[in-house]
């Protein structure tokens, strides 16, 4: 009979269970092609509760120990702002690894909701931690390609199975689009529209050539994240304090050339955030930022074939006066745009009905699918 899983807190200032939180996926998927990983800096900021997100979050980061050994990892949170946003008391998970046991899975998610219901909530659901910017949901399709950077999990197959045994019922679906630029084409009525509402004079498309032109928008145009995104299933209102770091993180990850911003009589209306893959790069730095893992990142940023779209949005007042044609016009050239072999667009929630049915008459195809999950804490498993 194997020893029992023992589940205890990583508390803040213990370096040692901190570094075990943060190693442990190492192991877990070790030999997996497609997961890729955090860097451990970053992942370090999260455990110690630096990141702007705990302003509005308490959090707990539980480790899986069995005769010693860690065999697994979860972070359960409470974030007031998603709260109050969606009306539900709700727990949130992230971060969830273990071995296909169900000894760990049970252990790990039994401290996960005494944590959630000594809080007084009434909901655990998840994974989710800082919304969209990171990605959200347990993997179930599409097990064969790689993770977009950190900007969606990747887990393996089993996770599914575990997530219904533990009482876990669907909450939505994220469906990630991969595009062939040969084969993404704008039907010519979806063009002709783009086409007049730019004639017109009052839409139009800011382009950038450096980062400094971007930051000086960066602000005001990160407010639209809020109002486009905000009330989404997998997202939140982010606080001031998010939204800077969010610029900052995606900043880093920029090409300029990727970057449109949609305007209606000069005001920020829109937004389609495209992104060079560099997550091949990301997985042989194995999570240590070095002069030579540096030097590696900047030469796949120029060099990789693979665009990953993680923000593409408008106004809901402006989507009928030809904003939403304008928005898949620009992401039509933004497709084509450093020759790439695909685009991806990552994680539209299957309830953007309008823009699930756009992206399908236009040629894209789901490649990757993520399901977030909730469960009443009055189950008792």
């Amino acid at each position: 009979m194997p020893d029992r899983v023992v589940v205890t807190a990583a508390s803040p200032g213990d370096r040692a269970a901190e570094s075990e939180f943060i190693a442990y996926p190492y192991q877990l998927y070790k030999d997996s092609p497609n997961w890729v990983p955090w860097f451990r800096a970053d992942m370090r900021a999260i455990v110690r509760r630096r990141h702007p997100f705990f302003g509005h979050a308490q959090a707990e980061f539980l480790l899986a120990r069995r005769d010693g050994r860690t065999v697994g990892r979860i972070c359960v949170v409470q974030n007031s702002r998603y709260i109050q946003q969606h009306g539900i008391q709700t727990a949130h998970f992230y971060f969830a690894d273990y071995p296909d046991d169900p000894a760990v899975s049970d252990a790990l998610f039994a401290a996960a909701v005494r944590w959630a219901r000594d809080r007084g909530l009434t909901h655990l659901s998840g994974p989710l931690l800082f919304g969209g910017a990171t990605g959200s949901g347990v993997l179930i399709r599409g097990f064969e390609q790689r993770a977009a950077m950190t900007m969606m999990p990747y887990n393996y197959p089993y996770y599914r199975e575990h997530m219904q045994r533990l009482g876990f019922e669907k909450d939505v679906d994220l469906l990630s689009w991969r595009m062939d630029p040969k084969a993404f084409v704008l039907p010519e009525r979806v063009r002709s529209v783009a086409e007049k509402v730019l004639e017109r004079g009052r839409f139009k498309v800011l382009r950038f050539s450096s980062k400094r032109q971007i930051k000086r928008i960066a602000t005001e145009v990160a407010a639209l994240y809020n109002t486009t995104l905000g009330d989404h299933p997998e997202d939140y209102p982010l606080s001031e304090g998010e939204l800077q770091q969010l610029i900052k993180d995606l900043l880093q990850v920029a090409d300029p050339l990727l970057i449109k911003i949609l305007t209606y009589d000069d005001r920020y209306v829109g937004y389609l955030l495209a992104f060079p893959d560099v997550s091949a790069a990301m997985q042989r730095a194995a999570g240590r930022l070095t002069p030579w893992s540096i030097l590696d990142l900047m030469r796949e940023f120029k060099r990789t074939r693979s665009i990953v779209i993680n923000g593409a949005g408008i106004l809901p007042e402006y989507q009928r006066l030809g904003g939403n044609a304008l928005l898949y016009y620009e992401l039509e050239r933004t497709a084509r745009l450093r020759d790439p072999l695909h685009a991806d667009l990552t994680q539209v929630a299957e309830t953007t009905t309008l823009m699930v049915r756009d992206l399908e008459t236009l040629g894209a195809e789901i490649y990757k699918i993520h399901r977030m999950y909730r469960r009443p804490l009055m189950i008792n498993r």
